[in-house]
Protein backbone atom coordinates (compact mmCIF):
# COMPACT_ATOMS: atom_id res chain seq x y z
CA UNK A 1 0.00 0.00 0.00
CA UNK A 2 1.38 3.37 -0.85
CA UNK A 3 -0.06 6.72 1.17
CA UNK A 4 -1.69 7.96 -2.02
CA UNK A 5 -3.97 4.63 -2.03
CA UNK A 6 -5.96 6.08 1.64
CA UNK A 7 -9.14 7.31 1.51
CA UNK A 8 -9.88 11.17 3.65
CA UNK A 9 -12.42 8.56 5.50
CA UNK A 10 -9.84 6.10 6.61
CA UNK A 11 -8.56 8.66 9.25
CA UNK A 12 -10.02 11.57 11.14
CA UNK A 13 -8.80 15.16 9.94
CA UNK A 14 -6.29 16.07 12.54
CA UNK A 15 -4.03 13.71 11.01
CA UNK A 16 -4.12 15.06 7.65
CA UNK A 17 -0.78 16.75 8.66
CA UNK A 18 1.19 12.89 9.37
CA UNK A 19 -0.37 11.97 6.43
CA UNK A 20 0.71 14.48 4.14
CA UNK A 21 4.16 13.85 5.81
CA UNK A 22 4.75 10.03 4.48
CA UNK A 23 5.97 9.50 1.10
CA UNK A 24 4.21 7.98 -1.70
CA UNK A 25 7.52 7.00 -3.51
CA UNK A 26 8.03 3.69 -1.33
CA UNK A 27 5.17 1.33 0.02
CA UNK A 28 4.56 1.13 3.92
CA UNK A 29 6.83 -1.23 4.94
CA UNK A 30 9.23 0.39 2.73
CA UNK A 31 9.06 3.50 4.45
CA UNK A 32 8.97 2.15 7.42
CA UNK A 33 12.24 0.83 6.89
CA UNK A 34 13.72 4.09 5.26
CA UNK A 35 12.40 6.06 7.82
CA UNK A 36 13.53 4.27 10.89
CA UNK A 37 17.18 4.09 9.13
CA UNK A 38 16.99 8.36 8.00
CA UNK A 39 15.89 9.12 11.69
CA UNK A 40 18.63 7.48 13.16
CA UNK A 41 21.09 9.15 10.72
CA UNK A 42 19.79 12.17 11.37
CA UNK A 43 19.93 11.96 15.37
CA UNK A 44 23.69 11.02 15.03
CA UNK A 45 24.82 14.10 13.70
CA UNK A 46 23.06 16.26 15.87
CA UNK A 47 25.16 18.17 18.06
CA UNK A 48 25.35 16.48 22.20
CA UNK A 49 24.92 19.86 23.50
CA UNK A 50 21.07 19.95 22.18
CA UNK A 51 19.93 16.48 23.30
CA UNK A 52 18.66 18.92 26.30
CA UNK A 53 18.40 21.95 24.98
CA UNK A 54 14.19 23.31 24.97
CA UNK A 55 13.58 26.54 22.74
CA UNK A 56 10.99 27.54 25.05
CA UNK A 57 10.82 26.87 29.41
CA UNK A 58 8.24 24.44 29.27
CA UNK A 59 8.84 22.53 25.61
CA UNK A 60 9.91 19.05 25.63
CA UNK A 61 13.90 18.12 24.54
CA UNK A 62 14.93 15.96 21.91
CA UNK A 63 15.15 13.39 23.95
CA UNK A 64 11.33 14.15 25.59
CA UNK A 65 10.44 14.19 21.93
CA UNK A 66 12.27 10.55 20.80
CA UNK A 67 10.73 9.21 23.69
CA UNK A 68 7.04 10.58 22.60
CA UNK A 69 7.72 9.40 19.03
CA UNK A 70 8.66 5.84 20.89
CA UNK A 71 5.43 5.74 22.92
CA UNK A 72 3.50 7.14 20.38
CA UNK A 73 4.25 4.20 17.51
CA UNK A 74 3.21 1.99 20.47
CA UNK A 75 0.07 3.18 20.78
CA UNK A 76 -0.23 3.55 17.11
CA UNK A 77 1.27 -0.31 16.51
CA UNK A 78 -1.63 -1.77 19.04
CA UNK A 79 -4.23 0.48 17.64
CA UNK A 80 -3.50 -1.29 13.93
CA UNK A 81 -2.66 -4.78 15.82
CA UNK A 82 -6.46 -4.53 16.87
CA UNK A 83 -8.23 -3.15 13.79
CA UNK A 84 -6.32 -5.99 11.75
CA UNK A 85 -7.51 -8.42 13.82
CA UNK A 86 -11.36 -7.02 13.52
CA UNK A 87 -11.31 -6.69 16.96
CA UNK A 88 -14.49 -3.33 17.15
CA UNK A 89 -13.73 -2.57 20.81
CA UNK A 90 -13.92 1.47 20.40
CA UNK A 91 -10.10 2.78 21.78
CA UNK A 92 -9.18 5.50 23.88
CA UNK A 93 -7.30 8.44 22.97
CA UNK A 94 -3.69 8.97 25.43
CA UNK A 95 -2.53 12.31 26.96
CA UNK A 96 0.66 12.51 25.25
CA UNK A 97 2.35 15.19 27.94
CA UNK A 98 1.28 12.98 30.69
CA UNK A 99 3.39 10.25 29.01
CA UNK A 100 6.13 11.99 28.43
CA UNK A 101 6.36 13.60 31.83
CA UNK A 102 6.11 9.81 33.50
CA UNK A 103 8.70 8.75 30.85
CA UNK A 104 11.72 10.48 31.79
CA UNK A 105 13.30 10.70 28.42
CA UNK A 106 15.68 13.05 29.42
CA UNK A 107 17.29 10.89 31.73
CA UNK A 108 18.14 8.48 29.34
CA UNK A 109 20.99 8.25 26.80
CA UNK A 110 20.75 9.33 23.11
CA UNK A 111 21.90 6.27 22.44
CA UNK A 112 19.18 4.03 24.15
CA UNK A 113 16.50 5.92 23.06
CA UNK A 114 17.49 5.23 19.83
CA UNK A 115 17.95 1.35 20.43
CA UNK A 116 14.78 1.43 21.85
CA UNK A 117 13.02 2.95 18.70
CA UNK A 118 15.03 0.78 16.24
CA UNK A 119 13.54 -2.12 18.39
CA UNK A 120 9.64 -0.78 18.45
CA UNK A 121 10.09 0.10 14.68
CA UNK A 122 11.21 -3.73 13.84
CA UNK A 123 8.34 -5.29 15.99
CA UNK A 124 6.24 -2.42 13.83
CA UNK A 125 7.39 -3.74 10.74
CA UNK A 126 6.78 -7.54 12.03
CA UNK A 127 3.44 -6.72 12.61
CA UNK A 128 2.61 -4.97 9.43
CA UNK A 129 3.97 -7.34 7.37
CA UNK A 130 1.86 -10.01 8.72
CA UNK A 131 -1.38 -7.51 8.08
CA UNK A 132 -2.90 -8.52 4.23
CA UNK A 133 -4.07 -5.91 2.09
CA UNK A 134 -7.39 -6.45 2.75
CA UNK A 135 -6.96 -6.01 6.56
CA UNK A 136 -4.96 -3.10 5.74
CA UNK A 137 -8.48 -1.05 5.11
CA UNK A 138 -10.43 -2.30 8.42
CA UNK A 139 -11.33 0.58 10.29
CA UNK A 140 -11.42 0.84 13.98
CA UNK A 141 -12.37 3.70 16.58
CA UNK A 142 -10.02 5.26 18.23
CA UNK A 143 -9.94 8.13 19.99
CA UNK A 144 -13.66 8.62 18.77
CA UNK A 145 -13.23 8.69 15.14
CA UNK A 146 -12.89 5.94 12.56
CA UNK A 147 -9.32 5.25 11.60
CA UNK A 148 -7.81 2.49 8.78
CA UNK A 149 -5.23 0.26 9.57
CA UNK A 150 -3.49 1.65 6.78
CA UNK A 151 -3.55 5.28 8.08
CA UNK A 152 -1.69 4.06 11.40
CA UNK A 153 0.88 2.60 9.24
CA UNK A 154 1.32 5.75 7.69
CA UNK A 155 0.51 7.94 10.84
CA UNK A 156 3.87 6.87 12.34
CA UNK A 157 5.72 7.54 9.60
CA UNK A 158 4.28 10.82 9.38
CA UNK A 159 4.66 11.65 13.25
CA UNK A 160 8.29 10.77 13.46
CA UNK A 161 9.08 12.67 9.51
CA UNK A 162 6.54 16.19 11.57
CA UNK A 163 8.74 15.84 14.70
CA UNK A 164 12.11 15.53 12.32
CA UNK A 165 11.33 18.48 11.07
CA UNK A 166 10.23 20.14 14.32
CA UNK A 167 14.26 19.63 15.37
CA UNK A 168 15.31 20.91 12.13
CA UNK A 169 13.18 24.29 12.43
CA UNK A 170 13.34 24.70 16.56
CA UNK A 171 16.00 22.94 18.02
CA UNK A 172 18.98 23.09 15.45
Amino acid sequence: MNVSQLQTSDYAQFYSNYIAQASDEFTLIEELEISLHRFIKFVQDIPLDKFDYRYEEEKWTIKDIIQHIIDAERVFSYRALRFARNDTTELPGFEENHYVNEANGNQRSIMELLTELSAVRHSTLYLFKSINKDQLLNIGIASNNPISVGALGFIIIGHQNHHQRIFEERYL
